[in-house]
């Protein structure tokens, strides 16, 4: 496969809202918050090189707003989209949202990994479009995600690190050097020292 190409990239934050594990005894805080931190990463990434973000949330009314970590790292004026069906395609508003971006290259992370992003993967996959995930923005309970990563490798989507994917839109040493001068909150990814 070739890199992928920031100039034909989107970026689908897909429900990153703390409230699905609100209490759950069988979910590691320590892992879900390194998560999200690599979520808010990537979308900060996105957001200084003009990716397009489409951010969806389930039953925000239910399980809360998408993390306020990751909302601090999004353009301005950036809403969570409603979302009924677990895959984005399925979602007629957020259907439109993905291709009014122009893209045809998506890149998803977010939760759960076995059920709505598996879902939304092969949804834009039918629907003619380039599928990555980056693995460490992905999120589900334990024993689900490996399940949910298996399913998605299994029908095609690219497996990348969320730092794989910065530097194949970045391409260059001098772009990496560039990115990290005018963003160094964004200078080290998460688990990595740049």
């Amino acid at each position: 496969m070739p890199l992928l190409d920031r100039n034909d990239s989107l970026l689908a934050v897909i429900d990153t809202q703390p409230g699905f594990y609100r209490g759950r005894a069988d979910v590691d805080a320590g892992a879900f918050d390194a998560f999200v931190g690599c979520v808010a990463w990537l979308a900060g990434a996105a957001r200084a090189l003009d990716v397009p973000i489409v951010v969806l949330e389930e039953e925000p009314e239910r399980y809360g707003a998408t993390a306020d970590a990751v909302r601090a790292n999004l353009p301005a004026g950036t809403v969570g989209l409603p979302k009924a069906q677990f895959g984005l395609m399925g979602n007629p508003e957020l259907r439109a949202a993905v291709e009014r971006t122009g893209r045809r290259t998506a890149v998803l992370v977010g939760m759960e990994t076995d059920v709505c992003v598996a879902h939304s993967a092969i949804g834009l996959r039918d629907a003619g479009y380039r599928v990555a995930v980056a693995t460490d923005a992905l999120f589900s309970p334990p024993g689900a995600h490996e399940h949910g990563l298996s399913r998605l490798r299994d029908c095609g989507t690219e497996l990348l690190s969320a730092k794989g994917v910065l530097y194949d839109w970045l391409r260059t040493v001098q772009a990496s050097i560039d990115f990290v001068k005018d963003n160094p909150d964004l200078a080290d990814p998460p688990g990595f020292s740049l």
